[in-house]
């Protein structure tokens, strides 16, 4: 038998014997014309049950009895917030003790009116007034009701500190999170960002927390019109720290969109988020400005990618390269305005201190770029559109055509090497066994030619992956790089290199003019002899092409068909001519438009700012043409022929065999023994010691090529595709 039921049994036994006993009830005293108030129950007899007491005291017996008793700490109650009420102020159901097992719950409307109607009204209440019985109550928040310390009290689950931890007990628990369809993430957003980190880590108390952001009692879903994280407040809501940012939005373009009803006018939350704001100096929050700005300006932002700037932002780290512009760094961060506004950072009076921001000393015609330009629209750009279609026209051309040419040459090959086998290995053996081999080019021309591939593949593995920046290759390989300023380095230095050869090569053509100046002269006169000069300009020993070139291009095709035999060719070929002037012409158009990048604020002092745009274009697909034409139609005409298979080395050993000189350059080979300076060209220095050495040279390179030419075709390919 429990104290309680003993108790309880003691007391109706005094009260049936108190007549035995002879005791008389005091005589009855008239009722007053008002009934007097009823006596409260005493604290001290709820705490006879409730109260918590050290193990293995007696009264502890009956709460151990009856586990549905609530157990109260006398000590933390008396040092809470509600520790000078009585018992009977919250639960006013009890009139007297014991009660019945089952009370209602406390009321704490009946002395937080304002609270609970503002409770009632938000999320929370509503949910609860539908049935949710999981949504938050008081004692959710306030912890348990007989221990509620004051909000400003450390130790207090409300307390500004402990709040994102409170809150995140309902909205990280997986249970609630599938009832109700809410963000898994929300608690650790907000405790890695920039608020979070500040509250919570640096214990800095006037940095915001979940209250402050969507209020207290009144917390409202945010499709609520009266809710603070409603579209329409958020801007107040934020300027409540943010102090004087309101006032500057406000004006802006977006938020007189806002003020005119506009929905679709941005606020805080759609660029900075709601829980994942960072610092504007955080590793990651200048590329992924572009992306929230390109939500609503997606045409502006198609067309900044495909600047340096887009590029670079998407390849490297933005924040680490300074002089890479996101979108507010030329329209403004809250302060954007029409272009026609005084106000904004790009109108005529202001558009030349923002472009100096980050190219100091650039003059007015600088501004003249056009970040955002479309080179498809001939409307609104036609300088740049006519480069557009001229540079695609030459793409288009040069890959038709010489892909045909080497299409057919690859079939004319496949169909002899299938039909006569033994001849092709045969003169494939002589060709490289022969003891007479003789010199085809010059130990200066093949130290031209390493500085032409070392350069070439350094501008095309730096410069490749900006034109394709939105592939993972791209990333990954400005990634081991370091980053885009590196790549940027880089590809600078390969320019100085291709400018050097290219100067060495002008400046060794000029010296042989010099070297070679009688044979343009009469013999019998000394004097200058037109006919003379035309021979050694157009003759077989110079690189310019001549009408016999048109002759040798003739009868190969002929050969391709089967109708006539192989032509016989001389000292160059009308390939290698081609593929001659074809550097000429990439390094005036690939040197002369990067420099332009290069050096942007020297040439508009004297030229339009949009003429960046178009040295961009031809810079881009003039490189694009280049390498698709070296990794391609240079690669078999020089390697990928059936009998120079795997690679041709005499660009690296710099000699011909005998065999191999009468069989690909007859001609060549008449005119020197009919002129007796066939043995003028006879090697007498030795090759064996370092052929091994510039074969894995060459296959280096080699390889490169080809793995890049196909990193270029996917590239293309999924762009298309998408």
């Amino acid at each position: 038998m429990s104290l309680r039921t003993l108790h309880r049994l003691l007391a109706a036994a005094c009260i049936a014997a108190l007549p035995a006993a002879g005791l008389r009830a005091a005589p009855a005293v008239a009722a007053p014309a008002q009934a007097a108030p009823a006596k409260r129950v005493p604290n001290e007899d709820c705490m006879d049950c409730h109260e918590a007491l050290p193990p293995g005291h007696p009264k502890d017996a009956d709460t151990e009895s009856n586990p549905e008793i609530q157990v109260i700490k006398a000590a933390s109650f008396t040092a809470s917030v509600h520790g000078k009420l009585m018992c009977v102020d919250c639960h006013a159901t009890v009139a007297s003790v014991p009660h019945d097992d089952k009370l209602p719950s406390a009321q704490c409307a009946s002395c937080h009116g304002k609270e609970a109607q503002a409770y009632a009204r938000s999320i929370h209440g509503m949910s609860h007034a539908m049935g949710a019985s999981a949504a938050a109550t008081c004692i959710s928040c306030h912890g348990n009701a007989h221990e509620i310390v004051p909000v400003k009290q450390l130790d207090s689950p409300v307390f500004k500190l402990n709040l994102p931890q409170t809150c995140a007990t309902c909205h990280s628990d997986p249970k609630l999170i599938a009832a109700y369809r809410m963000n898994a993430h929300t608690a650790d957003y907000y405790k890695d960002s920039i608020h979070g980190q500040a509250l919570i880590k640096m214990r800095l108390i006037v940095a915001p927390s979940c209250d402050d952001c969507h209020g207290v009692h009144d917390i409202k879903r945010n499709v609520d019109q009266s809710s603070r994280t409603n579209h329409a407040n958020i801007a107040k809501t934020c300027g409540q720290c943010h102090l004087g940012i309101e006032a500057t939005y406000n004006q802006s373009v977006h938020g007189q969109l806002l003020a005119k009803g506009d929905s679709k006018g941005p606020v805080c939350t759609d660029c900075h988020s709601a829980h994942q704001i960072e610092a504007p100096a955080g590793q990651s929050f200048k590329a992924a400005s572009d992306e929230v700005c390109g939500k609503c300006h997606e045409d502006r932002l198609v067309h900044y990618r495909e600047t340096y700037h887009g590029k670079a932002m998407a390849l490297g780290r933005p924040n680490v390269a300074s002089d890479v512009a996101a979108c507010y760094d030329c329209h403004g961060h809250h302060d954007v305005f029409p272009v026609s506004d005084p106000r904004s950072h790009l109108s005529k009076g202001r558009i030349l201190a923002t472009c100096q921001q980050c190219h100091p000393g650039v003059g007015p015609k600088f501004t003249l770029f056009q970040p955002h330009a479309d080179p498809r629209d001939a409307a609104h750009y036609p300088g740049l559109h006519a480069v557009y279609v001229g540079m695609t026209a030459l793409l288009i051309g040069v890959f038709a055509f010489f892909g045909l040419h080497t299409l057919l040459w690859v079939v004319r090959s496949v169909y002899l090497y299938l039909n006569d086998t033994k001849t092709f290995r045969e003169a494939k053996v002589s060709a490289t066994a022969d003891d007479d081999v003789y010199t085809r080019f010059t130990v200066f021309e093949r130290f031209l030619h390493l500085l032409v591939v070392t350069s070439f593949l350094l501008l095309v593995l730096t410069g490749m992956p900006l034109k394709f920046y939105y592939t993972g290759w791209a990333q990954f390989i400005f990634s081991i790089l370091g980053g885009a300023e590196v790549a940027r380095a880089l590809h600078r230095f390969g320019a100085i290199i291709t400018f050097t050869y290219f100067g060495l090569h002008l400046f060794d053509l000029v010296a042989c003019l010099w070297r070679n100046r009688a044979s343009v002269r009469d013999p019998a006169t000394g004097r200058f002899s037109l006919r003379r000069a035309w021979g050694a300009a157009f003759g077989p020993d110079s690189m310019v092409p001549s009408l016999q070139d048109w002759r040798d291009f003739v009868a190969h095709q002929k050969w391709f068909f089967g109708k006539g035999a192989k032509p016989q060719f001389d000292r160059w070929t009308y390939w290698e001519r081609f593929d001659y002037f074809a550097v000429f012409w990439g390094i005036f158009i690939i040197g002369s438009s990067g420099l332009v990048m290069w050096y942007p604020g020297f040439f508009t002092r004297f030229l339009p700012g949009w003429v960046i745009n178009i040295a961009l274009l031809l810079h881009s697909d003039e490189a694009l043409l280049a390498a698709g034409f070296i990794f391609t139609v240079h690669f078999f005409n020089t390697h990928f022929r059936i009998e120079k298979f795997p690679m041709d080395t005499v660009i690296f050993s710099g000699r011909i065999s005998k065999t191999e000189l009468i069989h690909d350059r007859k001609r060549w080979y008449d005119r020197l023994v009919a002129g007796n300076r066939l043995e003028e060209h006879r090697v007498r220095d030795s090759w064996e010691s370092s052929k091994k050495i510039a074969r894995s040279f060459g296959f280096l390179f080699f390889g490169l090529g080809l793995v890049l030419l196909a990193l270029i075709i996917y590239a293309m390919v999924s762009r298309l595709t998408h």
